[in-house]
């Protein structure tokens, strides 16, 4: 388990982490989501001990992270910006890695050739970036680690290739209990393989949930009345409102039975569930937070 405690982190003024808690639980895919300048790769270097926090405490399965040399050996990142050697080759910086993680595998780096249309012998600084970050994923699920954290992953593949090492990090998941934790902008994709999710704002984790709890807890309705919009019952937690035409949309917080039992004491024509997007889940989150997109989606 990765833990984040009550981290505090400073530049210049510019507090970029403020009180940031969050937990990564064991064997899950955590995706943490968040605007621009929200602290994601901020507490991902922290989580990695690139940076030590003003205060708070950032744990791996209870131990401190800075400056622990065997906690860090647990777990490998690809960072947004990923670093290689520019006059390496993929062979050359799996000696490197090698050196670095008492686990990497070479049996599975030869596997890997049979994944990544690459010649390992090339120099890194003369591929491509979608080439780049294939190389970076060959390397770093060599070293097998228990912990795998990662930074906008998949930007510069194509969706063949991103179908591919998601993959890969899946099966991991199931078969060695791998722990990722995972920053992106690509919602859509991100629901597709999370099991816990976290949205971050101006240094702060406002929550973090099951996806499928976040799910569970916001209902989104779509009602068309005979009349004129009646008086909802006033226990009702709603959200959001809009109507097109004789549409009403509701965002409503609460259990998805009682809330639809309660919707038809208003005599609705039609009162649909539609379910909500992660995507939607975190524009509306955010919405108390001045994002003026959230009708766009909503």
């Amino acid at each position: 388990m990765l833990e984040a405690k009550e981290v505090v982190k400073s530049f210049d003024g510019f507090r970029a982490l403020d009180s940031a808690t969050l937990t990564v639980p064991k064997g899950t895919v955590y995706g943490l989501v968040g605007p621009n300048g929200a602290g994601k790769s901020t507490i991902i270097r922290h989580f990695t001990g690139v940076y030590r926090p003003d205060s708070g405490k950032l744990l791996l399965e209870g131990a401190p992270i800075w400056e622990n040399t065997d906690a860090k050996r647990r777990m490998v990142v690809i960072p947004d910006d990923w670093y290689y050697f520019p006059q390496a080759s993929i062979a050359e910086m799996a000696k490197l890695y090698a050196g670095a993680y008492p686990s990497f595998s070479w049996e599975r780096y030869e596997k890997m050739k049979q994944v990544f249309p690459l010649n390992d012998r090339q120099m890194l600084r003369r591929m491509s970036k979608g080439m780049q970050k294939q190389a970076a994923f060959w390397l770093t699920m060599c070293c097998m680690p228990e912990y795998l954290i990662l930074d906008e992953p998949v930007d510069g593949l194509d969706p063949v290739m991103r179908r591919q090492v998601w993959s890969l990090l899946l099966g991991d998941v199931a078969e060695r209990g791998t722990t990722v934790l995972v920053s992106s902008h690509n919602l859509r994709e991100l629901e597709d393989v999370c099991d816990h999710v976290g949205i971050m704002n101006q240094g702060k984790v406002l929550l973090e949930r099951s996806l499928s709890e976040l799910q569970d807890t916001t209902v989104k309705l779509q009602v068309v009345y005979p009349g004129d919009e009646p008086r909802l019952p006033a226990e009702l937690n709603i959200l959001h409102h809009s109507t097109v035409g004789r549409v009403h949309t509701y965002i409503l917080r609460g259990d998805r039975e009682s809330i639809l039992n309660r919707m038809q004491i208003t005599a609705p024509l039609l009162l649909e569930a539609i379910p909500l997007t992660l995507e939607e889940i975190f524009i509306y989150e955010l919405g108390g937070a001045d994002y003026a997109v959230r009708d766009i989606v909503l």
